[in-house]
C-alpha cells in the first residue's frame, strides 16, 4: 500500500488501557529492532480522543459549560496517552516514530487513518471482552477486522502479565 520507495506503515491504535499499551510494546519488540540499520515499517501511533458532546450525552442550558469541561479532561488524557505511547518508543529506540491524535470514534478513527497513511498493517489490542461485553460495548478490533482496508493484527496480553 506504500508508493514505490517509501517505507510501508504500520498504525498501532491506542487508548488509556493497558491492553494497547502491551500492543504498541509487542509491535516495537517483533518489528523495530534496535539492532537493525534498516527498520522495515514507518510507525504511526494513533489515539482516537473521544468527542465532548459524545461523552455528554446530553442537552440543556448547562452543556455547553459540562462539555468544555469533558473537553478539558480528555485533552489532558490524550496527552498523558501520546506520552505514554512516545517515552514506550523512545525507551525502545524508535525515534522517529509518529503519535496522532483524532478526535471520533475510534472504529471509524482508524479506519479512516489506514487511508490516510496508506498503512499496510493496522495493530490493535484486544480487551479481551465476553461476547455479552463485547455486544452492549462494540469491539473496535472485531469493526477494524472487518472494515479497515489493510491487514489487521489484533494482539492479546496473555492473562498472566501484570
Amino acid at each position: 500500500m506504500a508508493s514505490a520507495g517509501d517505507k510501508p506503515v504500520m498504525l498501532v491504535g491506542i487508548d488509556d488501557s493497558e491492553h494497547s499499551l502491551y500492543a504498541l510494546d509487542w509491535t516495537i519488540d517483533h518489528f523495530f529492532s534496535p539492532f537493525s540499520h534498516c527498520l522495515p515499517f514507518k510507525l504511526v501511533v494513533l489515539h482516537a480522543k473521544p468527542s465532548p458532546s459524545t461523552m455528554a450525552g446530553f442537552s440543556g442550558p448547562a452543556s455547553a459549560a459540562v462539555i468544555t469541561i469533558i473537553d478539558a479532561d480528555l485533552k489532558i488524557s490524550a496527552a498523558r496517552i501520546g506520552d505514554k505511547a512516545k517515552e514506550i518508543c523512545s525507551r525502545r529506540s524508535v525515534e522517529d516514530a509518529m503519535v496522532e491524535f483524532v478526535e471520533g470514534d475510534a472504529r471509524q478513527v482508524l479506519c479512516d487513518s489506514v487511508e490516510k497513511h496508506h498503512a499496510s498493517v493496522l495493530v490493535v489490542g484486544s480487551h479481551g471482552y465476553g461476547a455479552i461485553k463485547r455486544a452492549v460495548l462494540g469491539s473496535v478490533s472485531d469493526y477494524c477486522a472487518h472494515h479497515a482496508q489493510c491487514s489487521v493484527m489484533i494482539v492479546k496480553k496473555p492473562k498472566n502479565m501484570h
